[in-house]
């Protein structure tokens, strides 16, 4: 129980903890963030590393410490992009070996659920999960294990990667000196998440109900 109000209060009072990662670490902060940005990413056991709210939430920090708003993005982008191309690499070599029915993390139905992204977006599914908690750890892979062209999946990481996190990051910063946003970070945080799984959440919903519909036709 202790473990889940710390990750509440993790998530909620990111710009605090992270003020003190760069009080505690200084430059190494840029560090620390590259490695999380790169394990959400890269790492296809860890899909429930912040990713949206971290990128906003590091926005706002950068405004008011001397860490440098454009060697962030570049830097975090730099570390999703390794991380897709580590997570395109399992996934191509390993593939479905790594998945199980009722595994915590590594879901069979994760990954289905990854494949009809792909099939509904095709190859723009690159772009779009980035905006899709889990669904964008996953897709690396699923590009992998489906052997989508290295050269076209590298191409479309780069332009997601610097998509994703310049515009989380640079919204944070160029708001960061409006009150409201200092004042209501938790709401905020809240409402970014909100938003990141409502997709994910109507496309459960539409399935279920064609399973529904399926299964009182026949």
């Amino acid at each position: 129980m202790e473990t889940i109000h710390y990750l509440i209060d993790l998530i909620l009072n990111l710009n605090v903890h992270i003020n003190s990662l760069v009080n505690t670490f200084g430059l190494w902060t840029y560090v620390v963030l590259f490695l999380i940005i790169f394990c959400e990413t890269g790492l296809v056991i860890m899909p429930f590393l912040p990713g949206d709210s971290l990128l906003f939430a590091v926005g706002i920090v950068t405004a008011t410490t001397n860490l440098n708003v454009h060697l962030m993005v570049f830097i975090l982008a730099f570390a999703a992009i390794l991380g897709d191309n580590c997570n395109y690499w399992i996934g191509h070599l390993f593939g479905e070996k790594l998945f199980k029915p009722d595994a915590k993390i590594l879901k069979t139905s994760h990954l289905t659920k990854t494949h009809q992204f792909f099939d509904k977006y095709g190859a723009k599914a690159i772009i779009i999960a980035r905006f899709v908690p889990i669904i964008r750890t996953f897709t690396p892979f699923a590009a992998g294990m489906g052997e989508m062209p290295y050269r076209k999946f590298v191409l479309l990481s780069v332009i997601a990667a610097f998509i994703w996190v310049g515009l989380i990051t640079y919204f944070g910063y160029f708001f960061s000196n409006i009150p409201f946003m200092q004042d209501n970070f938790s709401y905020l945080i809240i409402a970014i998440i909100v938003v990141s799984v409502t997709p994910a959440i109507i496309e459960i919903i539409k399935k279920r109900r064609q399973v529904k519909k399926t299964n009182a036709n026949s």
